[in-house]
This record gives structure tokens, sequence and C-alpha cells, in this order.
């Protein structure tokens, strides 16, 4: 199992910490490192927050190897046409590193904040699906067009295209009638927030069945997970950690679902060899100090070794 790195890049992400967080995760050779697309994540803490398609210029211009991108976009921010241009130039400038991550989104304060329209669940999913198709058909050979319920393309040729045809494509989410099943139509990824094992096992068998009906294979859909878990060496550096994550707003978040893969070093990697029996092949660590590499340093002395071995 590969460690990555997840930045939620709405709590105070600025220019000299983000060079910093790219830096230090090519140093220590992190296959990964996915940031968050939101404006802000509580209305109250309304923080220094980068366009993450600018970042990712940034990402792909500065580092060599890591692969990088949106965990994920919620397709009500963008109009798809733009978001396939970007996505094909992005993925160009870094020889083929970027996953456009996509879902249906859901920060209902973060739409209205910023003036844009937040369609119900139904309308979002069908959103969801024809930009798919929009940005798959952009990246192909030739002028591309389509014709949707919400969104149309006519002879629009994406110039330039994808570096290896197309951006592998990431689904984020654990519905189990419409995320799941988009999953299984047209994903490269799927990738869900950290959960219960049990809970785990059963979207894995749904994802399957979904698969059977569509005629795919499930093995040739890689599998990610996003822990908010704190990690540490002991109990005191994980205290410091969970700080920073209370002064964000978010403190609690790691004890939620959401943070079930946390604690010291043997906790955590027997939480990921369950995990890594069920398909499990890569967990994000969510890198909540921007200030500071101690956790990344962490992870990479002390848990990738351990995981790579599951």
């Amino acid at each position: 199992m590969d460690v990555g790195l997840m930045v939620e890049g709405q709590h105070g992400l600025n220019w000299e910490n983000w060079r910093r967080i790219l830096a230090t995760a090519e140093r220590l050779a992190f296959p990964t490192v996915f940031r968050s697309d939101h404006f802000f994540m509580l209305p109250t803490h309304q923080q220094d927050s980068l366009d993450p398609y600018l970042s990712f210029t940034l990402a792909a211009a500065e580092t060599e190897r890591i692969r990088f991108g949106p965990l994920v976009t919620p397709i009500t921010f963008r109009h798809p046409s733009n978001l396939g241009r970007m996505a094909a130039q992005i993925d160009l400038l870094s020889g083929g590193r970027f996953v456009m991550g996509l879902g249906a989104g859901w920060n209902v304060g973060e739409h209205a904040a910023y003036g844009l329209d937040f369609p119900g669940t139904k309308e979002r999913f069908d959103r969801l699906t024809e930009a798919i198709g929009v940005m798959q058909g952009m990246w192909g050979e030739g002028p591309a067009s389509y014709e949707g319920e919400y969104y149309q393309l006519k002879d629009a040729d994406c110039l330039p295209k994808p570096a290896a045809g197309r951006p592998p494509i990431l689904i984020g989410g654990s519905g189990e009638k419409r995320t799941l099943r988009l999953v299984a139509e047209v994903a490269d990824e799927w990738n869900t927030p950290a959960m219960p094992l049990d809970a785990y096992r059963t979207k894995c068998k749904v994802l399957e069945q979904h698969c059977e009906a569509v005629g795919r294979d499930p093995a040739s859909i890689k599998r990610s997970m996003m822990s908010f878990g704190l990690v540490g060496p002991n109990e005191t550096a994980i205290a410091r950690i969970g700080a920073v994550l209370t002064s964000k707003g978010l403190g609690g978040a790691a004890a939620g679902p959401a943070g079930v893969v946390g604690g010291t070093t043997d906790q955590v990697i027997d939480t990921l060899g369950q995990f890594a029996e069920l398909g499990l092949d890569e967990i994000e660590f969510q890198h909540f100090d921007f200030d500071s590499d101690e956790v990344p340093e962490y992870l990479a002395a002390e848990v990738a070794g351990q995981a790579r071995d599951l």
C-alpha cells in the first residue's frame, strides 16, 4: 500500500507553504499529493485558500515525480469545458501526472457565499455524469460535440491534448446508488474518506456488483482512501497536531468516521493491514500543519515503508 499526502487548501494555504509541501513531498518520495477544492469549509473559518488549479500548475512545474490533483472538484464550481481544458493542459505540463478528481459537491454554504447554484442531489449527479462525457470527448482526437441536458459542445477542439490521451478520472465518495455506479462505469480510481472496516467491506461489495452489471473487472479500478486521522510516534505528538486541527476549526474531524485510520505507528499499521486485505491501494493522510514537516517526516520514516510491505 502506498502512503500519500492530502492538503485541505482552504485552511490557510498560501504560496510559501504550498511550495514547501511540494518540495517536502518530493524529498521524502511521497507518490501523491492531493488537494481539496473548496473556498472554505466553515463560514466562521474563512482563511487563505489558493485556487487548486493555479496551484497545480506550480506542482507540475516544480516537481518531477508526484502525482497530484483535486480531491475532489465539485462539478458545481466550473463548466466542464473550462475544467477539461485546464485538466488537459496541466496534465501535459506535468508529463501525465495529473489526476482529474471529481465529485457531485456538498458544501451548501460556500456555494451561497460565492453565488453558485447548488441543485438537488439528482441533478448534481446527472451533471457530473454529463461533465465526464464532455471532458472525455474534448480529450479525444479532433473536435468534439456533445448534446446533454445540462452541457453542450459543438466542434470544440481542445488543444493541446493531454499527454497520454486523457488524465485518469478519480471519483470521490461512497454513495452506493449513484457514486459507486459511476465509479464502475467510468473511473480509473475510487477514493473514499476513511470509514470503519466493516463499512468499507460493504462498499467494496457494492462496487463489485456494479462492475459486474456493467461488465468491468473491479481490479481495474485503483482504490484509495483519505484519512483525517491524527498520527504520530506517541500521544504527545498526536496531541500537538490535534491542537493545530482545532485551530483550523476542525477539531471534531479526527474523532469521526473519517479519522478511523489514526493513532501511533503500530495502531496505524495494524489498521492499514486490514484495509489492504480488502484491496486498498493507497492511503492519503491529512497534512494539517502547513508550517511544519513533522507529520510528513514521520510518515515517510515510520509508516510508508511498512505500508508498502502490506
